[in-house]
């Protein structure tokens, strides 16, 4: 029992950082953009993220061992649902050791939205203290909303910031 509890204590830290404070927005910084790196594909090819320039990107840092990142996974496929996918693209970036476990886990879950493993290191934008984690990019790969924790991304809000 008290190495269940440990555990639990464990997967809850390192899975989502509740505690922390959203780091303040320095508005006299540079805007963060999208950064240059290569994802596998659920089929084993290969992508480069900022080939998706030209479209709003949503990019989600998730992991099969994260119940808060699978529960907001619905919301975001709903999400997925109500947008322009011409103009729109999703990147689900399992962080899971085993890629395989991820595309397991979509393909059971009936996720249809691209999963996709880093093919390398993840860049410093990307390095965070806990998962779930979300970054929207506008069309030219400036950064126009994060957000650190599980939310529901099924809001009429998300709707329009990727409409428009």
């Amino acid at each position: 029992m008290k190495y269940l509890l440990i555990a639990l204590v464990a997967l809850l830290i390192a899975c989502n950082n509740a505690a922390e404070p959203a780091p303040e927005v320095n508005k006299t910084a540079a805007v963060p953009t999208l950064p240059s790196m290569d994802l596998r594909t659920a089929d084993g090819s290969y992508i480069n993220l900022s080939s998706l320039k030209g479209k709003k990107i949503f990019v989600n840092l998730w992991a099969t061992w994260c119940p808060p990142c699978r529960a907001e996974m619905p919301g975001i496929q709903r999400l997925a649902g109500k947008v322009d996918s011409s103009k729109v693209a999703f990147v689900m970036l399992s962080l899971d050791e085993e890629f395989e476990a991820a595309t397991r886990y979509a393909k059971q879950t009936k996720l249809n939205l691209p999963v996709y493993h880093p093919a390398s290191g993840l860049p410093t934008l990307f390095q965070t203290g806990g998962i779930p984690v979300t970054y929207i990019f506008n069309e030219a790969g400036e950064l126009i909303f994060r957000h650190d924790r599980a939310d529901n991304y099924d809001q009429p809000k998300f709707v329009e910031m990727l409409n428009n």
